[in-house]
């Protein structure tokens, strides 16, 4: 969390940022509203609700779900006679320990505040915006037991852009990711703190600007709040969404390597990979075959048998790493559209079950499999940039003029090898891993938090090893200007040279690396082309 300036206190709110932040709103209400339902929520509607700033708003049926749940959930703990968890007892190893009828509020804010044991670097707002829809959606089945302006109250937060200061490290990924959904809790009780402009927003100051008394939480509410896999599956959400992405990229810019390469295309024809049917591999090798379509340098002769596996074999690698993100999308898919709190509230069937669907597993092993798959593409990536610097094929050694009086793009892929190295690293499973926690009662967690964090790092890295590649691709290029390359990969150089011009003698590259990063980030990409 950075801190805020010296002169500004944390409760401090400027009057004229909450006036913009009101006009903000009406102009986000404008954009068409994502109601809240049981419909599935799609990776695919959770980027399109992002992107275009939807604001939410619960269904009639999620209204009445939340509703009817909350009012069994009441009426049971009125004649109830033995104890339930969480409700009218303590909390994971004080599981047995009975909890007095008026102290069942204070109970729920207690659960709240105590774990609110988060540190180490700030979650994301955007990261954050994506648990808060997470767990409403998850509220909103009638599951839960909560009261309806609880999840109202959480609508406001988002639909204001309100985002909740939580912590990456503290979660075990097993009772629910307790950690961070309490840090995103607490400003419902008018405690923690806001993302600001200008550092940390004392919740307290940002609920008395818009008017809203904090929340009184009801019994199970905040066991409701808490127990979840948000934090996970809201990092999963993004890291899909930014794998889907770096899949295009890569393929990209793994076609203009390979045309920069003077690469024989015949291991792009159709008729080989129809005889190993992957998926992922097929798509890859029919979409670079788009992309060089109407090449010139394709036809041009004097090409070798055959390339090295980074540029013959992309198809493949590219295609495993296509498959392993459709694995892991279908997990997602299923963890987004579930209830993950405990115990859940069944009314028509007057149950109220203890389980452990907190379990993090699934999304551990997920999210430790994505990264395993990412790191991939940026491993054969780097390979690429070392072959293209080598002085081969035509090119000269570091793609530069004069090469000696100037080191050209040599340490650029250092720095990528330096990355891919960090990765291989970062890729170690953190499923594999598990400590015994709550005195013995939370014996086996997944630690799918971490998996969570790593994988984050891991596609930050591969944007920043792509980037790099991009660099020394799109160099070797010009030295192929007697050759015209598609028109497709012409539009891409031209755009790219506009932010990041040719090299033709030694200068500061960490700047290109940053102006080349930046361009990927905001290269406007079709959506049906990602999902």
């Amino acid at each position: 969390m950075g801190a805020a300036k010296s002169n500004i206190p944390l409760s401090y709110f400027d009057a004229t940022e909450f006036i913009l932040c009101i006009f903000m709103l009406k102009f986000d209400l404008m954009n068409e509203l994502h109601y809240i339902s049981t419909a599935p929520l799609k990776i695919a509607t959770v980027y399109r609700i992002l992107e275009q700033q939807s604001p939410l708003a619960l269904s009639p049926e999620a209204i009445d779900a939340i509703e009817h749940s909350y009012a069994y959930l009441h009426d049971k703990l009125a004649s109830a006679k033995k104890p339930i968890y969480g409700i009218n007892t303590g909390f994971g190893s004080l599981c047995d320990t009975s909890i007095s009828a008026k102290d069942l509020a204070q109970l729920q804010e207690n659960i709240v505040v105590s774990h609110a044991c988060g540190t180490g670097p700030t979650v994301p707002p955007d990261i954050v915006k994506i648990m808060l829809l997470l767990k409403i959606q998850s509220l909103s089945y009638g599951y839960s037991g909560v009261h309806l302006q609880t999840v109202q109250r959480l609508i406001d937060f988002y639909n204001h852009d309100l985002m909740p200061i939580v912590y990456q490290q503290g979660s075990l990924g097993a009772s629910g990711d307790l950690a961070p959904l309490a840090h995103l809790s607490l400003p419902l009780l008018g405690k923690g703190y806001f993302h600001g402009p200008k550092g940390p927003l004392a919740a307290e100051i940002v609920l008395k600007n818009y008017d809203w008394t904090p929340i009184t939480l009801a019994a199970k509410e905040g066991l409701a709040l808490l127990n979840g896999t948000q934090f996970m599956g809201a990092y999963g959400v993004h890291a899909l969404i930014k794998s889907y992405r770096l899949m295009y990229l890569s393929d990209m810019i793994a076609a203009l390597s390979m045309e920069a390469f003077n690469c024989n295309n015949s291991a792009l024809d159709a008729m080989i990979h129809l005889v190993r049917p992957h998926a992922g591999q097929i798509k890859t090798a029919e979409r670079i075959t788009a992309f060089i379509a109407d090449s010139q340098m394709a036809l041009e002769p004097n090409k070798k048998v055959q390339d090295p596996y980074s540029f013959r074999c992309v198809p493949q690698v590219h295609g495993a790493t296509k498959d392993t993100i459709s694995f892991v999308h279908n997990t997602f898919h299923t963890e987004i559209n579930s209830v993950t709190d405990n115990p859940l509230v069944f009314g028509a069937a007057d149950k109220i079950i203890s389980g452990g669907n907190f379990h993090g597993q699934p999304l551990a092993f997920g999210l430790d499999f994505m990264a395993i798959a990412m790191a991939e593409l940026g491993n054969i990536s780097e390979r690429r940039t070392y072959q293209l610097i080598s002085g081969t094929r035509g090119l000269p050694a570091f793609l530069v003029q004069n090469p000696g009086l100037n080191s050209g793009l040599m340490i650029l892929q250092y720095t990528a090898a330096s990355i891919v190295s960090q990765n291989k690293q970062l890729a170690t499973p953190a499923s594999v891993d598990s400590i015994v926690s709550s005195n013995g009662q939370e014996d086996h967690v997944s630690m799918g938090a971490n998996a969570a964090t790593k994988c984050d790092q891991i596609l930050n890295n591969v944007t920043t090893i792509l980037a790099i590649e991009l660099i020394n691709a799109s160099q070797a290029m010009s030295f192929r200007n007697n050759h015209a390359t598609s028109d497709f990969l012409t539009s891409v150089l031209r755009a790219f040279r506009e932010d990041v011009p040719l090299v033709d003698q030694d200068r500061i590259f960490s700047t290109d690396i940053q102006q080349a990063i930046d361009f990927l980030e905001h290269l406007n990409i079709d959506p049906d082309e990602l999902f």
